[in-house]
């Protein structure tokens, strides 16, 4: 079984994508954290997507994501991507090396939130510079145990920000959301409520699924 978790900033793909993963036993990837930890060794790539808010090329994506994963599930299998693909380009390349492995897309997940809510969510987020990990203020707070001076804003969930972020999902993402959605196997799940009730409601709409190599 493989699976895409997509959202727009803030939707909580990423909360979701976990609790997912840690439930079914898959092979967990997060398209942001692997960016911003490949920009941590690559100067680069740290220019591009950090200090000028570029993102990179489909193929470059595509290559690195690839890479990454060969190495640690070479069969391509038990998939579960968060975040990737974001273009029906870097879309038609994943469904071409799944192939090659007879692999395919089972399901896809889309956690639909308003702009309101997407601007609030996002600028109530933090990250603990000691451990990485995403708080959001609102809606997943950190625990007692957690220094409240460790917590910091990304610059990518600033006001200006998050407008740019929101026209390039609008202008990318959308487009892919209705071909997957043509193709039959995307299904839409408000990202509106309780975390415990959305991953429950995700896990029903997996239900039935058959693996690919059955």
């Amino acid at each position: 079984m493989n699976i895409l978790v997509l959202g727009a900033l803030g939707s909580g793909k990423g909360t979701q994508a976990r609790i997912i993963a840690e439930k079914l036993n898959l092979f967990y990837f997060e398209s942001g954290k692997f960016l911003r930890t490949l920009a941590k060794s690559d100067s680069s790539i740290d220019e591009r997507i950090n200090k000028k808010g570029e993102l990179l090329p489909d193929e470059e994506m595509f290559s690195l994501l690839t890479k990454h994963i060969e190495k640690e599930n070479p069969t391509r299998d038990n998939l579960l991507l968060e975040g990737y693909p974001r273009s029906i380009k870097q879309y038609e390349l994943l469904k071409d090396w799944l192939a090659e492995k007879s692999q395919r897309i089972d399901r896809v997940i889309f956690l639909e939130i308003s702009e309101k809510e997407i601007m609030k969510r996002t600028s109530a987020r933090r990250v603990d510079r000691k451990t990485g990990k995403i708080y959001n203020m609102i809606t997943n707070p950190p625990g007692a145990g957690v220094d409240p001076d460790d917590l910091s804003q990304r610059p990518d969930d600033k006001p200006e920000a998050i407008k740019k972020r929101l026209e390039w999902f609008k202008e990318s993402v959308l487009p892919l959301v209705d071909v997957l959605e043509k193709e039959g196997i995307l299904k839409r799940v408000d990202g509106e409520r309780p975390i415990k009730t959305i991953s429950e409601d995700i896990l029903s709409k997996l239900g039935g699924i058959e693996d690919a190599n059955d």
